[in-house]
């Protein structure tokens, strides 16, 4: 905690708050003469808590606060408002589209999830809709898509390897400007996850919309949650504000547990749980012991290094530092897996070396020395 700044350590203060009255203290306490205001609003806008924080600075006189800060949060906060009640109209249309067409969809983040957690869709940030369908109605689910304007992202593919190295496609709709992900599993291989159907018997239905929006159950969800964010490193509050919104409005612990021990998440759970207590100050309560294990406190501990920065995702993850962080999230059993995906035949190899299609095959056993030899042309 020692590493983090004054103004994400304010940040930090103004979510933890619970009566508006008290903000002004924590303004007092954190405020210094050199503190930097342009630094606190990029922070807020980087972790994607800013409607959290004009909501409850918003009561407060103007003078507590340099007036631009509070008017760009304002900006801020109306321009999510509608965003969201966009991604609403659409979620509900993509809904009654694939429940008409037989295709099982379950959505996994947006205003479902805003407000499931917080009551209110303005108060969370989403950059686009996340859905989980059965990999078998991939193709029936793109061509629904395509049907309404949506245009696919393409992916370059050799030898299937997107069953592999991908869990999710992209859709993007040129007019509505709105971003689809759709999903095949929760998270990437080789993560150990429940199958589809086990996540349908226990969806829930979300009352935001006129028409029924199934969504996650709630344990299906915290722990989808959780494996998210450290897949992250946690890099944006935001994702540690739904699980500390989570614990705060309870879940069944026996059935969470449950899972963790199925799942083999302890540590990711764990993680998770540090963070919020350390940060939000967060109850844990039954769940305590899930935070004494070595490996939670030492991801916790690597995971400040990605919420103390502004740095994009893609930077973050072209690092040395977070690919090591995304191999010690696996288990022994998934990091021999994760090993062995590496040798699957990937589009950088048919750069590399053109083959012709009958011969695809042979990548497999050239992979190592393509990868090696682009290696040797990169030091060059």
């Amino acid at each position: 905690m020692s590493k983090i700044s004054k103004e994400l350590m304010l940040l930090l203060e103004i979510i933890k708050v619970e009566q508006d009255d008290n903000i002004g203290v924590s303004l007092k306490k954190e405020v210094y003469s050199d503190f930097d205001w342009d630094l606190f609003l990029q922070l807020a806008i980087h972790h994607r808590v800013y409607p959290i924080i004009y909501s409850k600075i918003k009561r407060l006189e103007e003078k507590r606060i340099p007036s631009y800060v509070f008017q760009t949060l304002n900006k801020e906060y109306k321009q999510n408002t509608f965003k969201m009640l966009h991604l609403s109209g659409e979620m509900e249309l993509v809904s009654k589209l694939f429940n008409e067409n037989q295709v099982n969809l379950i959505f996994l983040k947006g205003p479902v999830i805003a407000a499931e957690l917080f009551g209110d869709i303005s108060l969370r940030t989403s950059k686009d809709l996340d859905m989980l369908i059965p990999i078998t109605s991939l193709e029936k689910a793109e061509i629904l898509l395509h049907s309404i304007g949506y245009v696919k992202e393409v992916v370059p593919n050799v030898l299937n390897e997107w069953k592999w190295r991908n869990h999710h496609v992209v859709f993007f709709h040129p007019q509505k400007k709105i971003q689809l992900e759709i999903h095949w599993r929760l998270q990437p291989r080789p993560l150990k996850e429940p199958i589809f159907n086990e996540l349908w018997n226990r969806k829930r239905i979300s009352n935001i919309t006129s028409y029924p929006v199934y969504f996650l159950g709630k344990e299906d969800l915290f722990l989808y949650l959780v494996s998210h964010g450290a897949r992250h490193g946690w890099f944006r509050l935001r994702w540690l504000l739904d699980i500390e919104q989570m614990l705060r409005k309870g879940i069944d612990i026996k059935k969470t547990k449950e899972l963790i021990k199925k799942y083999q998440n302890s540590h990711l759970v764990g993680q998770a749980l540090i963070l919020a207590l350390e940060l939000f100050r967060t109850p844990i309560r039954e769940l305590n012991n899930l935070t004494e294990g070595k490996d939670s406190k030492k991801l916790a501990q690597n995971a400040v290094d990605f919420i103390q920065g502004t740095e994009s995702l893609a930077i973050i993850m072209s690092s040395k530092y977070y690919k090591r962080y995304l191999f010690s999230l696996n288990s022994r059993k998934e990091k021999f897996f994760y090993i062995l995906i590496l040798f699957y035949p990937s589009y950088l190899d048919a750069k590399t070396l053109k083959l012709p299609k009958p011969l695809h095959f042979s990548y497999f056993p050239l992979r190592p020395f393509l990868w090696a030899w682009r290696k040797v042309r990169k030091l060059k």
